[in-house]
């Protein structure tokens, strides 16, 4: 047998993993990041009413103009910047191509990426796969708060990557603008360049505000923001993404987009474009997505598990140190057949397997489904 694996640690996600040991218990699958409610009819009317007036041949490489034209207005209204829509915009085969994407045009061999874990599994990867070196920075639980001086520290002659992730996944805690400055400071007269994560802006909670790296001068004119419609839209399914980033950046981006996936499904970029123009529809989710946090909260709050708010995605993590000192693999696999209850265990985003006694559970369910969770959740 040939010995080829450009990956050979890299086994089957934790995600796949606990959502077929869901299915095979029938357990309720709080694991996987992705809601198990319908996304707006209007929407999939859009993108309907899009294949039967013809839009079913290439998009642009870039993306369908008008649906740039469209992202290009939500930063204006949302972050009071501009990202011109034929030059610095690109819609994506979801989030997780444009980070792949952003890797391979940017990380060559020896080249040191930053990381911030817990991190969700797409970097590391694709790093490896292009010759660079990880440097990770483990974040401690409950809060997760990033250690700037240890940053510092970190960051080398070498250092090309900086990649951050606000709201974060999986812990569901934000950076706030002090940070922000921090990394603008830190990559400043730099040639680092900082992919930011922000597949979550729209689902932030209690009044805060996303500190998107847009939102800053210097920071931005070296970071690519990427962002997802289907997180935002609840059609996962779909992926479609996009990444925003200055010219000359989004030149090279573009280089490697048009030979891996080269455009994306044009229908659903049409619905989109037109779904668009009614802002509502994204200004209106940190409401929605704040009831379903606060109600599953409120269903859990007498369980014995520790809770610390989630302040944005749609991720609640659970302490479970007062219940047992079991690793968390372990536990989260014995809720999944004992108790029928799938989560996250969030030591297998940390370095080292780091076990905080820590689960992640998703909370963009329908009410009835998470009572049902709650109901189990309160009774171990």
């Amino acid at each position: 047998m040939m010995h080829i694996s450009k990956l050979p640690q890299v086994g089957t996600t934790i995600f796949s993993v606990m959502s077929a040991l869901a299915n095979k218990h029938d357990a309720i699958n709080l694991s996987q990041g992705f809601p198990n409610f319908k996304s707006d009819q209007k929407l999939i009317d859009l993108v309907n009413q899009a294949m039967n007036s013809g839009y079913n041949q290439y998009a642009p490489m870039p993306g369908n103009l008008q649906l740039r034209q469209a992202i290009a207005k939500k930063y204006e209204r949302l972050y009071e910047t501009s990202y011109h829509p034929e030059t610095e915009i690109t819609v994506t085969a979801g989030a997780t191509q444009a980070i792949f994407t952003i890797i391979s045009t940017f990380i060559k061999q020896d080249d040191e990426v930053i990381i911030f874990k817990p991190a969700y599994d797409c970097y590391e990867p694709a790093v490896d796969l292009y010759g660079g070196i990880v440097k990770s920075i483990q974040l401690s639980a409950p809060n997760y708060q990033v250690d700037w001086d240890l940053v510092k520290k970190t960051i080398t002659k070498k250092t090309k990557l900086i990649i951050i992730n606000t709201p974060h996944n999986p812990s569901g805690t934000i950076l706030k603008d002090t940070d922000m400055y921090k990394l603008q400071e830190l990559t400043e007269n730099t040639d680092i360049i900082v992919l930011s994560d922000e597949v979550y802006e729209h689902i932030i909670f209690d009044g805060l505000r996303h500190e998107s790296a847009c939102r800053y001068p210097d920071l931005k004119t070296r970071s690519f923001v990427v962002a997802s419609f289907g997180k935002t839209f609840h059609n996962t399914g779909w992926k479609m993404g996009y990444c925003c980033a200055p010219k000359e950046l989004m030149d090279e981006f573009k280089k490697v987009h048009q030979f891996n996936v080269f455009a994306v499904n044009h229908p659903m970029q049409k619905g989109l474009a037109d779904y668009l123009e009614e802002p509502s529809h994204y200004l209106d989710l940190p409401n929605f997505f704040q009831e379903k946090r606060d109600y599953f909260l409120r269903l859990i709050k007498d369980s014995r598990f520790q809770i610390n708010p989630s302040q944005g995605t749609y991720f609640q993590v659970l302490d479970f140190s007062e219940i047992t000192d079991e690793h968390d693999v372990d536990f989260a696999k014995q809720l999944t057949i004992e108790n029928k209850i799938a989560s996250i265990p969030m030591s297998v985003f940390n370095e080292a397997g780091k076990d905080d006694k820590v689960l992640r559970f998703c909370f963009a369910k329908t009410h009835e489904t998470l009572e049902q969770a709650a109901s189990i959740l309160n009774n171990i």
